[in-house]
Protein backbone atom coordinates (compact mmCIF):
# COMPACT_ATOMS: atom_id res chain seq x y z
CA UNK A 1 0.00 0.00 0.00
CA UNK A 2 2.65 2.82 0.82
CA UNK A 3 4.42 1.68 -2.24
CA UNK A 4 0.89 2.25 -4.04
CA UNK A 5 0.60 5.47 -2.60
CA UNK A 6 4.61 6.81 -3.10
CA UNK A 7 4.09 5.73 -7.20
CA UNK A 8 0.94 8.29 -7.27
CA UNK A 9 2.84 10.81 -5.87
CA UNK A 10 5.60 10.19 -8.33
CA UNK A 11 3.39 10.20 -11.27
CA UNK A 12 1.12 12.88 -10.26
CA UNK A 13 4.12 14.85 -9.86
CA UNK A 14 6.07 14.25 -13.11
CA UNK A 15 3.11 15.06 -14.78
CA UNK A 16 2.41 18.27 -13.75
CA UNK A 17 6.20 18.83 -14.52
CA UNK A 18 6.01 17.44 -18.07
CA UNK A 19 2.63 20.50 -17.91
CA UNK A 20 4.73 23.13 -17.01
CA UNK A 21 7.89 21.46 -19.52
CA UNK A 22 5.41 21.33 -22.79
CA UNK A 23 4.72 25.63 -21.99
CA UNK A 24 2.06 25.53 -19.39
CA UNK A 25 2.26 28.20 -16.58
CA UNK A 26 0.52 26.04 -14.06
CA UNK A 27 -0.79 22.68 -13.41
CA UNK A 28 -2.78 20.97 -11.07
CA UNK A 29 -4.51 18.07 -10.51
CA UNK A 30 -8.22 16.59 -8.98
CA UNK A 31 -10.01 13.82 -8.41
CA UNK A 32 -13.23 12.73 -9.89
CA UNK A 33 -15.74 13.43 -8.81
CA UNK A 34 -13.85 16.27 -7.09
CA UNK A 35 -15.32 17.88 -3.72
CA UNK A 36 -18.69 19.12 -2.77
CA UNK A 37 -17.94 22.22 -4.66
CA UNK A 38 -18.37 20.77 -7.70
CA UNK A 39 -21.96 20.54 -6.80
CA UNK A 40 -22.29 23.94 -5.23
CA UNK A 41 -20.83 25.14 -8.81
CA UNK A 42 -23.13 22.89 -10.48
CA UNK A 43 -26.16 24.53 -8.48
CA UNK A 44 -24.79 27.98 -9.66
CA UNK A 45 -24.93 27.02 -13.13
CA UNK A 46 -28.21 25.67 -12.60
CA UNK A 47 -29.52 29.46 -11.80
CA UNK A 48 -27.67 31.06 -13.91
CA UNK A 49 -29.18 28.96 -16.80
CA UNK A 50 -33.13 29.62 -15.39
CA UNK A 51 -32.51 33.07 -14.90
CA UNK A 52 -31.26 33.03 -18.81
CA UNK A 53 -28.16 34.57 -18.50
CA UNK A 54 -26.59 32.65 -20.99
CA UNK A 55 -28.26 34.33 -23.59
CA UNK A 56 -28.12 32.96 -27.48
CA UNK A 57 -25.56 30.57 -25.32
CA UNK A 58 -27.57 27.47 -25.94
CA UNK A 59 -24.91 24.79 -25.82
CA UNK A 60 -24.39 25.74 -22.14
CA UNK A 61 -27.27 23.58 -21.41
CA UNK A 62 -25.75 20.62 -22.47
CA UNK A 63 -26.26 17.89 -19.47
CA UNK A 64 -22.97 16.60 -20.16
CA UNK A 65 -21.35 19.89 -18.32
CA UNK A 66 -22.62 18.40 -15.08
CA UNK A 67 -21.30 15.06 -14.90
CA UNK A 68 -17.33 15.29 -16.12
CA UNK A 69 -17.55 11.19 -16.03
CA UNK A 70 -20.28 11.29 -19.11
CA UNK A 71 -16.95 12.44 -21.29
CA UNK A 72 -14.91 9.57 -20.92
CA UNK A 73 -15.52 5.92 -18.98
CA UNK A 74 -13.38 5.11 -15.96
CA UNK A 75 -12.50 8.69 -15.59
CA UNK A 76 -10.30 9.23 -12.12
CA UNK A 77 -8.38 12.35 -12.68
CA UNK A 78 -8.34 15.28 -14.31
CA UNK A 79 -5.25 17.61 -14.96
CA UNK A 80 -5.72 21.40 -15.74
CA UNK A 81 -3.61 23.50 -17.01
CA UNK A 82 -3.38 27.49 -17.56
CA UNK A 83 -1.52 28.71 -20.86
CA UNK A 84 -0.85 32.41 -20.40
CA UNK A 85 -1.80 34.47 -23.37
CA UNK A 86 -0.60 37.72 -22.00
CA UNK A 87 2.40 39.42 -24.22
CA UNK A 88 3.98 42.72 -24.15
CA UNK A 89 3.33 43.64 -27.23
CA UNK A 90 -0.64 43.31 -26.90
CA UNK A 91 -1.73 46.55 -27.66
CA UNK A 92 -5.44 48.02 -26.57
CA UNK A 93 -4.41 52.34 -27.28
CA UNK A 94 -5.89 51.62 -31.17
CA UNK A 95 -9.28 52.66 -31.84
CA UNK A 96 -10.80 49.75 -32.33
CA UNK A 97 -9.73 47.32 -29.87
CA UNK A 98 -8.99 43.80 -29.48
CA UNK A 99 -9.56 41.26 -26.50
CA UNK A 100 -6.01 39.79 -25.41
CA UNK A 101 -6.46 36.23 -25.67
CA UNK A 102 -7.46 36.74 -29.48
CA UNK A 103 -4.80 38.62 -30.59
CA UNK A 104 -1.94 35.65 -31.24
CA UNK A 105 -2.31 32.58 -32.38
CA UNK A 106 -5.51 30.23 -31.88
CA UNK A 107 -5.44 28.76 -28.40
CA UNK A 108 -7.49 26.18 -28.87
CA UNK A 109 -4.85 24.32 -31.53
CA UNK A 110 -2.16 25.69 -29.00
CA UNK A 111 -3.27 24.05 -25.96
CA UNK A 112 -4.48 20.78 -27.92
CA UNK A 113 -0.88 20.18 -29.27
CA UNK A 114 0.68 20.91 -25.90
CA UNK A 115 -1.89 18.49 -24.08
CA UNK A 116 -1.54 16.15 -27.22
CA UNK A 117 2.38 15.89 -26.48
CA UNK A 118 1.57 15.46 -22.82
CA UNK A 119 -0.88 12.08 -23.80
CA UNK A 120 2.38 10.98 -25.90
CA UNK A 121 4.89 11.48 -22.54
CA UNK A 122 1.90 9.40 -20.68
CA UNK A 123 1.77 6.69 -23.29
CA UNK A 124 4.88 5.90 -22.34
CA UNK A 125 5.62 6.66 -19.10
CA UNK A 126 2.05 5.53 -17.55
CA UNK A 127 0.70 3.01 -20.33
CA UNK A 128 -1.88 1.90 -18.06
CA UNK A 129 -3.56 5.17 -18.47
CA UNK A 130 -6.15 6.57 -21.28
CA UNK A 131 -6.73 9.64 -21.70
CA UNK A 132 -9.02 12.39 -23.17
CA UNK A 133 -8.22 15.68 -24.02
CA UNK A 134 -10.72 18.76 -23.33
CA UNK A 135 -10.42 22.37 -24.17
CA UNK A 136 -13.07 24.83 -24.15
CA UNK A 137 -15.31 23.60 -27.23
CA UNK A 138 -15.75 20.58 -24.31
CA UNK A 139 -18.95 20.49 -22.55
CA UNK A 140 -17.17 20.61 -19.30
CA UNK A 141 -17.48 22.94 -16.11
CA UNK A 142 -13.86 24.48 -16.59
CA UNK A 143 -13.44 26.98 -14.41
CA UNK A 144 -14.82 24.34 -11.94
CA UNK A 145 -12.57 21.93 -12.33
CA UNK A 146 -9.75 24.35 -12.22
CA UNK A 147 -10.53 25.84 -9.28
CA UNK A 148 -10.48 21.85 -7.66
CA UNK A 149 -7.32 21.62 -9.26
CA UNK A 150 -5.80 24.36 -7.20
CA UNK A 151 -4.39 26.27 -9.78
CA UNK A 152 -6.38 29.42 -9.14
CA UNK A 153 -10.02 30.76 -8.08
CA UNK A 154 -13.23 31.93 -9.86
CA UNK A 155 -13.09 35.70 -9.38
CA UNK A 156 -16.31 37.94 -9.09
CA UNK A 157 -15.84 38.62 -12.58
CA UNK A 158 -15.85 35.24 -13.60
CA UNK A 159 -12.62 34.26 -14.95
CA UNK A 160 -10.45 31.80 -12.92
CA UNK A 161 -7.73 33.74 -11.24
CA UNK A 162 -3.99 32.93 -10.14
CA UNK A 163 -1.93 34.63 -7.44
CA UNK A 164 0.83 34.58 -9.50
CA UNK A 165 -0.46 34.72 -12.46
CA UNK A 166 -3.65 37.23 -12.55
CA UNK A 167 -6.29 35.96 -15.44
CA UNK A 168 -4.02 36.24 -18.86
CA UNK A 169 -4.26 32.32 -19.35
CA UNK A 170 -6.82 30.14 -20.88
CA UNK A 171 -7.75 26.67 -19.80
CA UNK A 172 -6.93 23.07 -21.22
CA UNK A 173 -7.81 19.61 -19.57
CA UNK A 174 -6.57 15.70 -19.79
CA UNK A 175 -9.14 13.12 -17.92
CA UNK A 176 -7.53 10.13 -16.75
CA UNK A 177 -8.40 7.09 -16.07
CA UNK A 178 -5.30 6.87 -13.44
CA UNK A 179 -6.20 7.65 -9.93
CA UNK A 180 -3.87 10.10 -9.16
CA UNK A 181 -3.21 12.51 -5.67
CA UNK A 182 -5.29 15.67 -6.14
CA UNK A 183 -4.17 19.16 -5.48
CA UNK A 184 -5.93 21.34 -2.59
CA UNK A 185 -8.83 23.20 -4.30
CA UNK A 186 -8.18 27.01 -4.55
CA UNK A 187 -9.76 29.50 -2.18
CA UNK A 188 -10.88 32.78 -3.47
CA UNK A 189 -8.80 35.58 -2.93
CA UNK A 190 -11.05 38.21 -4.11
CA UNK A 191 -11.92 39.45 -0.90
CA UNK A 192 -13.93 42.74 0.10
CA UNK A 193 -12.56 44.13 -3.82
CA UNK A 194 -15.45 45.07 -5.98
CA UNK A 195 -13.41 47.06 -8.98
CA UNK A 196 -14.28 44.40 -11.70
CA UNK A 197 -17.76 44.88 -11.13
CA UNK A 198 -17.74 48.95 -10.10
CA UNK A 199 -15.65 49.55 -13.99
CA UNK A 200 -17.87 47.22 -15.86
CA UNK A 201 -19.74 49.97 -18.38
CA UNK A 202 -22.92 47.99 -18.81
CA UNK A 203 -22.76 46.26 -15.67
CA UNK A 204 -22.79 42.65 -16.94
CA UNK A 205 -21.24 41.70 -13.57
CA UNK A 206 -24.87 41.66 -11.81
CA UNK A 207 -23.73 40.31 -8.66
CA UNK A 208 -20.06 39.14 -7.63
CA UNK A 209 -19.63 36.10 -9.83
CA UNK A 210 -22.48 36.43 -12.22
CA UNK A 211 -22.38 37.42 -15.62
CA UNK A 212 -25.60 38.14 -17.29
CA UNK A 213 -24.35 37.61 -21.09
CA UNK A 214 -26.67 40.43 -22.77
CA UNK A 215 -25.16 42.65 -20.61
CA UNK A 216 -21.76 42.02 -21.56
CA UNK A 217 -19.41 43.59 -24.60
CA UNK A 218 -17.58 40.67 -24.86
CA UNK A 219 -21.09 38.60 -25.49
CA UNK A 220 -22.34 41.04 -27.87
CA UNK A 221 -19.02 41.27 -29.98
CA UNK A 222 -18.33 37.18 -30.20
CA UNK A 223 -21.25 35.54 -29.80
CA UNK A 224 -24.41 37.46 -30.39
CA UNK A 225 -26.02 36.92 -33.98
CA UNK A 226 -28.07 39.88 -33.99
CA UNK A 227 -27.94 42.66 -37.23
CA UNK A 228 -27.42 45.22 -34.59
CA UNK A 229 -25.54 46.05 -31.23
CA UNK A 230 -28.08 47.13 -28.61
CA UNK A 231 -28.01 50.61 -27.79
CA UNK A 232 -27.11 50.20 -24.20
CA UNK A 233 -24.30 48.11 -25.40
CA UNK A 234 -23.04 50.40 -28.36
CA UNK A 235 -22.97 53.91 -26.54
CA UNK A 236 -20.33 52.03 -23.67
CA UNK A 237 -18.39 49.77 -26.65
CA UNK A 238 -15.37 52.66 -25.99
CA UNK A 239 -13.74 50.61 -29.48
CA UNK A 240 -14.14 47.25 -28.65
CA UNK A 241 -14.58 44.79 -31.91
CA UNK A 242 -13.96 41.69 -30.34
CA UNK A 243 -14.24 40.79 -26.40
CA UNK A 244 -13.50 43.09 -23.73
CA UNK A 245 -10.63 43.00 -21.13
CA UNK A 246 -11.45 45.84 -18.95
CA UNK A 247 -12.82 43.64 -16.04
CA UNK A 248 -9.36 41.71 -16.08
CA UNK A 249 -7.18 45.23 -16.76
CA UNK A 250 -8.56 46.47 -13.76
CA UNK A 251 -7.89 43.29 -11.80
CA UNK A 252 -5.53 43.66 -9.12
CA UNK A 253 -4.26 40.57 -9.59
CA UNK A 254 -3.43 41.47 -12.94
CA UNK A 255 -1.17 44.49 -12.15
CA UNK A 256 2.28 42.95 -12.81
CA UNK A 257 1.83 39.29 -14.10
CA UNK A 258 4.66 37.48 -16.44
CA UNK A 259 4.37 37.80 -20.00
CA UNK A 260 4.77 35.18 -22.46
CA UNK A 261 6.74 36.75 -24.89
CA UNK A 262 6.49 33.62 -27.60
CA UNK A 263 5.36 33.57 -31.03
CA UNK A 264 2.07 31.63 -30.49
CA UNK A 265 1.08 34.82 -28.35
CA UNK A 266 2.59 37.99 -30.11
CA UNK A 267 -0.15 40.06 -31.65
CA UNK A 268 -1.24 39.50 -35.56
CA UNK A 269 0.24 42.87 -37.41
CA UNK A 270 -3.83 43.22 -38.72
CA UNK A 271 -4.56 42.98 -35.40
CA UNK A 272 -2.62 45.34 -33.84
CA UNK A 273 -3.30 48.02 -36.91
CA UNK A 274 -6.74 47.22 -37.09
CA UNK A 275 -8.88 50.22 -37.99
CA UNK A 276 -12.05 51.58 -40.49
CA UNK A 277 -10.51 50.35 -43.57
CA UNK A 278 -11.92 46.92 -42.62
CA UNK A 279 -15.03 47.75 -43.65
CA UNK A 280 -13.68 47.68 -46.87
CA UNK A 281 -12.22 44.01 -46.43
CA UNK A 282 -14.01 41.35 -49.04
CA UNK A 283 -14.52 38.19 -47.55
CA UNK A 284 -11.39 36.67 -48.87
CA UNK A 285 -9.34 39.43 -46.63
CA UNK A 286 -11.37 38.37 -43.95
CA UNK A 287 -10.76 34.45 -44.46
CA UNK A 288 -6.61 35.34 -45.12
CA UNK A 289 -6.71 37.59 -41.36
CA UNK A 290 -8.72 35.58 -39.40
CA UNK A 291 -7.27 32.31 -40.46
CA UNK A 292 -5.31 30.27 -37.44
CA UNK A 293 -7.18 32.64 -35.15
CA UNK A 294 -9.67 32.46 -32.50
CA UNK A 295 -11.42 35.21 -34.25
CA UNK A 296 -12.93 32.91 -36.46
CA UNK A 297 -15.85 32.66 -34.55
CA UNK A 298 -16.83 36.37 -35.68
CA UNK A 299 -18.06 36.68 -38.95
CA UNK A 300 -16.92 39.05 -41.36
CA UNK A 301 -20.37 40.82 -41.18
CA UNK A 302 -20.00 40.39 -37.69
CA UNK A 303 -17.00 42.38 -37.63
CA UNK A 304 -18.49 45.16 -39.58
CA UNK A 305 -21.42 45.58 -37.63
CA UNK A 306 -18.83 45.64 -34.78
CA UNK A 307 -16.88 48.38 -36.16
CA UNK A 308 -19.95 50.33 -37.58
CA UNK A 309 -21.72 50.45 -34.07
CA UNK A 310 -18.13 52.17 -32.65
CA UNK A 311 -18.07 54.65 -35.33
CA UNK A 312 -21.68 55.57 -34.62
CA UNK A 313 -21.13 55.92 -30.40
CA UNK A 314 -18.05 57.57 -31.78
CA UNK A 315 -20.18 60.64 -33.83
CA UNK A 316 -22.96 60.36 -30.76
CA UNK A 317 -19.97 61.59 -28.67
CA UNK A 318 -18.21 64.51 -30.76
Amino acid sequence: MINRIQDKKEISKKLKERAIFEGFTIAGIASIPGSSRIKLRNNALERWLSNNYHAEMKWMEAERRRNIGSLFEEAKSVLSVGYTYINSQNNNNNFLKVAKFGQGEDYHKVIHKKLKNIGKWINKEIPDCKWKICVDTSPLLEKAWAEEAGIGWIGKNSNLISKNNGSWFTLGFMILTKDLISDKPHQSLCGKCDLCIEHCPTKAIVEPFVIQSDLCIAYHTIESRGKTIPKKIEKNLDGWVAGCDICQDVCPWNKSVPFNNNCETTPKEWITNLNIDALTWDDETWKENLQGTTLKRIKPWMWKRNIQANLKNNETNI
